[in-house]
C-alpha cells in the first residue's frame, strides 16, 4: 500500500462514550479517513490514516488546527484534493477539507 500526505484544516468533534482514538506521544492522532469519490458522490471510502498538527500539541474536541494526514491507501488521490471535505472516524470523530497533497517524505509525521 501507497503512503500519501495532505495537509488539511481539521477538526475534532467531542469523543464519544469517552473515546480518545489512539493518541501518539507526539500527539498525532490514528484515525479513519471517509472521503467521497472526486466527482462520484455515490463511490466514498474509509482509509486508515494518521492525524499530525503543526504545533505538536495534542488535539483536543473542538480545536481546529492545520495538520498533515498520512493516508495509506492505494486509490487516496481518487478521494482526497485540495478542496475535497472528508469525515473523521475512530475514539474521536471529526470533519476537515484537504487543502494541498504534500509531495515529501520531510516532517515528523
Amino acid at each position: 500500500m501507497k503512503r500519501f500526505r495532505y495537509r488539511a484544516l481539521v477538526t475534532l468533534d467531542p469523543p464519544a462514550l469517552g473515546g480518545a482514538g489512539v493518541r501518539y506521544p507526539s500527539g498525532t492522532r490514528a484515525l479513519m479517513v471517509h472521503a467521497h469519490r472526486i466527482g462520484e458522490a455515490s463511490v466514498d471510502r474509509y482509509m486508515p490514516a494518521t492525524i499530525c498538527p503543526d504545533d505538536q500539541l495534542p488535539l483536543r474536541p473542538g480545536d481546529q488546527v492545520v495538520a498533515t494526514i498520512t493516508v495509506t491507501d492505494d486509490d487516496a488521490p481518487s478521494f482526497l484534493a485540495p478542496g475535497q471535505p472528508f469525515t473523521l472516524w475512530g475514539g474521536s470523530t471529526g470533519h476537515g477539507i484537504i487543502s494541498r497533497r504534500v509531495f515529501t517524505d520531510s516532517g515528523p509525521c
